[in-house]
């Protein structure tokens, strides 16, 4: 099977584009302009392709978010990092520059492309199911991107900037929606015009797989959903996605994470990479989790290891947890050969298992790892929603309605080799949602912050495999800090007109 989708293949000729202006919209210099572009099918395609672009920065699927999620009780930083650090303690000096500060441009940048894609494709005169396959994927980006945005920056008092096919173009800024209720409305459009307009994933060629298809459009509206607490609608799209019969846990839950699966019935939607180039291309999660200095073999990086309050949350025999952990005295495949853990670097003693397939092998360099350490992209797509989480979704929908929602958690715990259990509670359900989310983009911190749990679980220390402390205990202020700060740099190019978050 092709590993590696079209996407990637294809960014070659919108990577020339991009040589010309890193965002299509913005009238494109040299030979490519607007006068002379959006006229052919090709054309649609470099503009199509154009989105996926940023998705190979360093901060986009590789750290950025990654570090909002190190927030949570899950893990730590790992090595000394002062921007870092201060984005885990809350503290107020982190939004002015670092790791965070270009969240919004990069997926304004992909919004952007999406509207163009959008507003331009529809006159270009081309095959009709290929026209709305293209303008599914720039409805599905937008939603996605707006999606990712809206629960990290809005709340009832303060919403995110809404860039329509109208105002795409306007130097003006935008000031913020009223409230985030406002970003999920427009949300709900764009990705109900997504998948009506997406075929579904076994109709996408080999070389088109990782672009969006329908039913990854409804498992994000099932999870925009249960962020703004309509259960009723989380629970339709969830049941959308698992009546379609397609999806499906693969058996063993190690095997989720292995480059051979990225595409299988679990895959819904991930961060599509590849180790080929002279730096490979898209996410770095993979080389940023790895020892720093990969024990003299690959340049990892050493950022975001777990903690013991995680491996804690595991049951005895739960499978999830070797597959998910490694700690000290653990065997495991290393550059072609066995390995016995330990860290020179780890300051929890752990270090996450999950994406460690790549450097299994002997020989990786350039076949399943990038050879620029300094980009650490693998064959392996790092997973961005699964199955298991739509399960999950309808069995958090189904409790917050009063309902039972045993089948949906024991399919998960019984692939994790757990016994089934009755009359599940949402105790149950965010114990499951951690073991099994547990280092991915799920967000960890985005779920304790909307269950109410985040002041009480962040006013523990974390402790590391020898059972010290290796975090303090932390204040998190859920009237300021449910929300993340606004990047300074938007507010200042906005002239004020962009408010900052209230408390921040």
């Amino acid at each position: 099977m092709k590993k590696i989708s079209n996407i990637i293949l294809a960014l070659s000729a919108s990577m020339l584009l991009g040589a010309c202006s890193k965002n299509l919209n913005i009238k494109p210099q040299g030979a490519v302009s607007e006068i002379n572009f959006w006229q052919t099918g090709d054309d649609a395609l470099l503009g199509v392709n154009a989105m996926y672009e940023p998705f190979d920065g360093e901060e986009f699927y590789g750290r950025g978010y990654m570090w909002f999620i190190n927030a949570s009780d899950d893990m730590v930083t790992g090595r000394i990092n002062t921007n870092a650090d201060a984005i885990k303690n809350f503290s107020p000096t982190y939004y002015s520059g670092g790791y965070t500060v270009d969240q919004w441009d990069m997926r304004y940048s992909v919004i952007r492309r999406a509207n163009d894609v959008i507003n331009k494709v529809p006159a270009i005169s081309m095959d009709g199911s290929l026209k709305n396959r293209y303008l599914g994927e720039a409805y599905f980006l937008s939603g996605l991107m707006y999606f990712q945005m809206a629960y990290n920056y809005g709340d009832d008092r303060a919403g995110l900037p809404i860039i329509t096919r109208a105002n795409n173009n306007d130097p003006n800024p935008t000031p913020r929606a009223a409230n985030v209720t406002e970003n999920y409305n427009y949300i709900e459009g764009e990705l109900k015009k997504a998948a009506n307009l997406l075929p579904y994933f076994d109709q996408l060629s080999l070389a088109d797989q990782g672009r969006p298809h329908k039913v990854a459009a409804w498992a994000y509206l099932s999870k925009m959903y249960l962020f703004k607490k309509d259960y009723a609608n989380a629970q339709k799209y969830a049941d959308s996605v698992i009546n379609q019969g397609k999806r499906a846990l693969l058996p063993n839950f190690a095997d989720v994470f292995k480059a051979a699966n990225n595409f299988s019935t679990e895959y819904i939607w991930s961060a599509v990479s590849t180790a080929k180039g002279s730096s490979g291309w898209g996410s770095i999660l993979p080389g940023v989790m790895l020892e720093n200095k990969g024990w003299g073999l690959f340049n990892g990086w050493g950022y975001y290891q777990p903690t013991k309050e995680l491996y804690d949350a595991f049951e005895a025999g739960d499978k999830r947890r070797e597959a998910t952990i490694l700690k000290p005295g653990d065997v495991f495949q290393y550059f072609g050969a066995p390995k016995t853990y330990a860290s020179v670097n780890s300051l929890s003693g752990y270090q996450f298992n999950k994406y460690m397939e790549p450097f299994s092998y002997a020989n990786p360099v350039g076949s399943s790892i990038s050879p620029n350490g300094d980009h650490p992209t693998t064959n392996l797509n790092v997973p961005l929603m699964r199955y298991a989480e739509v399960i999950l979704i309808k069995a958090e929908a189904e409790l917050m309605q009063g309902k039972n929602a045993d089948a949906e958690i024991n399919m998960i715990r019984q692939r994790a080799g757990l016994k089934a259990i009755q009359g599940a509670t949402m105790a149950d359900l965010k114990n499951q949602r951690r073991c099994e989310l547990a280092g991915e983009w799920a967000d960890r911190h985005r779920d304790l912050v909307r269950w109410g749990d985040a002041a009480a679980a962040y006013a523990k220390p974390l402790h590391g495999y020898t059972g010290s402390v290796i975090w303090p205990a932390r204040n998190f202020n859920p009237a300021v800090n449910n929300v993340w700060a606004v990047p300074q740099k938007e507010i200042d190019r906005s002239n004020g007109v962009i408010k900052q978050n209230a408390g921040w």
